[in-house]
């Protein structure tokens, strides 16, 4: 295949999909909002099964509802007939995927799952299929032709799946309510839960808290801002924060053509430092930095300077 073919051949797989997904829209009836209601309403989990590349779908599936409040576990077909319908609880609901509904495993799990007294959901692109007739509800998937040009590998069907799965998920959660503080509670460590969670505190340098006297002389002053390595000190006079230099004011200062044997740091500090509150939320820290165009921030906790936030920090933890 030259260029241009491999570009012609994504562009219609990518279309068929598309056309694919567009296709079942309309078979959302009655019953995907009454298997919705349903599973909204049980006390047990939603356990998703499948076999093939439908298994890797309904793994997809299981991980986008317990990522948003939904519970979910994923249980293979196969293995639940050799031991892991154990995995199926009294209160639980099943949700079986595959393309025909006629898959041996599929059609050895049905009439297990229908003896336990579980409620069935079939999504499944066969509504004529073993697995939608003894389903209690029946989602539609169905797809005209795969993507593959022998009309044998699953594409077009898994990804109406996936689809009709993320349909299914997305109602839930709005049902729930679930918020963007639900969703940073189940992914602390994503950069949304962190915009959310991670406070100022959490990235404090305590231990290079850099200060120093009004009176103190400019070379010390550079030795105070050169160790602690965060481009800035504090000026305190008797525990009260009265200022702030930073490694741009000594620039300046030194274009100016100032005497280190005579300045104090009194007379290069800016009288406004710029002060974050320790609990408050690291991107808070990060709106101040861009709204007044600097690198760094002094923390203060109870009227008390305790220590440094830095840009570098912000952007290490992914708050951007």
């Amino acid at each position: 295949m030259n260029k241009l073919e491999i570009r012609e051949s994504a562009q219609r797989t990518l279309r068929l999909e598309a056309e694919a997904i567009q296709g079942v829209i309309e078979s959302v009836d009655d019953q995907f909002v009454a298997a919705v209601e349903m599973v909204f309403s049980s006390q047990g989990r939603l356990v998703v099964t499948g076999i093939g590349k439908s298994a890797n779908i309904a793994n997809k599936i299981v991980a986008t509802l317990n990522s948003t409040g939904t519970p979910a576990v994923f249980m293979h077909a196969a293995d639940a007939i050799h031991g892991d319908l154990g995995n199926i609880q009294r209160n639980d609901v099943v949700m079986a995927l595959s393309k025909s509904g006629n898959t041996p495993e599929v059609k050895a799990l049905v009439p297990l799952i229908k003896n336990m007294g579980n409620k069935l959901i079939a999504l499944s692109g066969n509504a004529q299929g073993y697995l939608a007739q003894h389903a209690d509800y029946f989602l539609n998937a169905s797809v005209t032709k795969e993507a593959c040009p022998n009309n044998l590998a699953p594409t077009t069907s898994t990804t109406t799946q996936l689809a009709i799965g993320d349909a299914f998920a997305v109602c839930l959660l709005e049902m729930r309510g679930f918020s963007s503080q639900d969703f940073a509670r189940y992914h602390p460590g994503g950069a949304l839960g962190k915009r959310l969670f991670l406070r100022v505190r959490d990235l404090l340098h305590k231990e290079d808290k850099p200060s120093v006297a009004p009176n103190t002389p400019m070379q010390e002053v550079i030795l105070e801002i050169s160790s602690k390595r965060l481009g800035v000190t504090a000026v305190e006079n008797e525990g009260q924060l009265v200022g702030v230099i930073t490694d741009g004011d000594l620039r300046r200062m030194l274009e100016k053509g100032g005497d280190l044997q005579q300045l104090k740091a009194e007379a290069v500090m800016g009288h406004n430092p710029k002060t974050v509150q320790a609990d408050a939320l690291a991107v808070s820290a990060l709106q101040l930095m861009e709204q007044h165009n600097i690198t760094q921030a002094l923390v203060v906790e109870d009227h008390q300077y305790i220590g440094v936030v830095h840009l570098h920090d912000l952007l290490r933890e992914g708050i951007h």
